[in-house]
Formats: structure tokens, C-alpha cells, sequence
């Protein structure tokens, strides 16, 4: 299992003084020294945390492979188009959301996604859809010939008990169902060190993006210690 590492919060932190610290470049080769697989920063319409010149930042100042998250709009995919990420994740994004609730419809989107998805495989960009586990949703990324998709871990997240079960079931049966149509699995949303070993019955995973109790796990004990201790815990998956 291969961890990202989203430093989306690195920004937010900065962005709440308006200050040039702390850098998420810096927080991004830290966490690649530490050993991680790749970035993932998140470049929203609203531009809250990360900003156009930190993606641009990215693509060439640190070492591992760069996912962009976004929403399938006009601008932003004509910026990835300029940057070339070697992925795109594309996410459902509303302006008032703390936080993305949910995953993408990709049914109720599916022509507007289609033609981005050509544009970034015509371009070289991987594309993976960070959708719910849900079948419907699976079966048209299907269609889409992405390689890639992103569970939404976020429901499995906030449950407990008996409901914490039924989602994981849900993501057991997607994780199968997109495996077996020759899809990576990845997974990501409200992971933490708590809550990841509730986690481990779904098959398949292969890259976890985690960001924002990474970044505030970092806080107390620094970003090479948070990362390690993320990987730590994956590695008995």
C-alpha cells in the first residue's frame, strides 16, 4: 500500500495570515525524504489554500509524482492541461463545503467528465474519479476507461459499530468490482491512525491520500515523524 501525502493544510495555515510560510513544497519533500509515494494537493475554484503558483511549485520542486485534485471545470482543467500532473483525481467541489462531502456523480456528469478524461489522456495525465462505493457510480467509471479511482472513505469514517460494518462491506464489494474491470483502487478522506485498521479488510487498496490528519499530526510531532508514523501503520496492511 503506497501512501499520498495531501498538503493542501500546509496553505491553510499560510493562507491564514497571508504569509510566503509555511511553504507546502517544503512540507512535500520533507514527506518524500520521509518516504512517501506521492503529492496531492487540491487546486479549488475559490483557491482557499493551495494557489496556482503552488501547483506550479510542485510539478518541479519535489521529487515524487504529482495528483491534482480538482473540480471538472473550464479553468481548472486548462491549467492542469498546462502543468501536466502525472494525475488528476476530479472531485465533486461546492464553495460553502468545509471539506468535499461526498463523491462525484459521475452518471448525472458523465458527458462533460467524458471530455475532460480524453483531453487528459490525450495529454499524458492519468485520471482517477474519487467516487462513492457505490456500483452505478463504479460501472460508469467503467465506461469512462479511467485507470484509475478513489474511494470515499469519508462515510466509513465518521460511522461506528454496526454502521461502520455495512460501509465497509460497500467498499469491499467496490474495491472488487473496479479491481476486476482492471482498475487501481485507491481510497482516501478522514483516514487517520485511529481509524485506518478498520480498513484493512477492503482488498486491493493500493494508494491511500491522506492529508489533513497527517498535516495535524505534524503539527505536534513534525511532518518526517507524521508521515512515518502513517507508513508504520499501513505497512501491517
Amino acid at each position: 500500500m503506497f501512501l499520498g501525502v495531501n498538503v493542501d493544510h500546509v496553505a491553510t495555515v499560510r493562507q491564514a495570515r497571508g504569509t510566503a510560510y509555511p511553504d507546502p513544497v517544503e512540507a512535500a519533500c520533507l514527506a518524500a525524504a520521509a518516504g512517501a509515494h506521492g503529492i496531492t494537493v487540491h487546486l479549488r475554484e475559490d483557491r482557499r489554500h493551495i494557489q496556482d503558483a503552488d501547483v506550479w511549485a510542485m510539478r518541479t520542486g519535489q521529487p515524487l509524482p504529482l495528483n491534482l485534485e480538482m473540480g471538472n471545470s473550464p479553468e481548472i482543467v486548462e491549467i492542469a492541461l498546462n502543468v501536466l500532473p502525472d494525475e488528476v483525481c476530479l472531485v465533486p467541489e461546492k464553495r460553502q463545503e468545509l471539506t468535499t462531502e461526498g463523491g462525484l456523480d459521475v452518471v448525472a456528469q458523465y458527458e462533460a467528465l467524458e471530455n475532460s478524461c480524453c483531453r487528459f489522456r490525450d495529454a499524458g495525465i492519468e485520471v482517477s474519479l474519487f467516487i462513492d462505493p457505490d456500483p452505478v457510480q463504479i460501472e460508469a467509471a467503467i465506461s469512462l476507461r479511467v485507470p484509475l479511482i478513489e474511494l470515499h472513505t469519508g462515510t466509513f469514517c465518521e460511522r461506528q459499530g454496526q454502521e461502520r460494518q455495512a460501509c465497509l462491506r460497500e467498499l469491499v464489494r467496490a474495491a472488487e468490482q473496479a479491481h476486476a474491470a482492471g482498475i487501481q483502487v485507491n481510497a482516501g478522506h478522514g483516514l487517520n491512525l485511529e481509524n485506518l485498521r478498520d480498513l484493512f479488510p477492503v482488498p486491493h487498496l493500493h494508494t491511500l491520500n491522506i492529508g489533513h490528519s497527517l498535516i495535524a499530526r505534524a503539527l505536534m510531532v513534525g511532518m518526517t515523524a507524521a508521515t512515518k508514523e502513517m507508513l508504520d501503520l499501513m505497512s501491517e496492511y
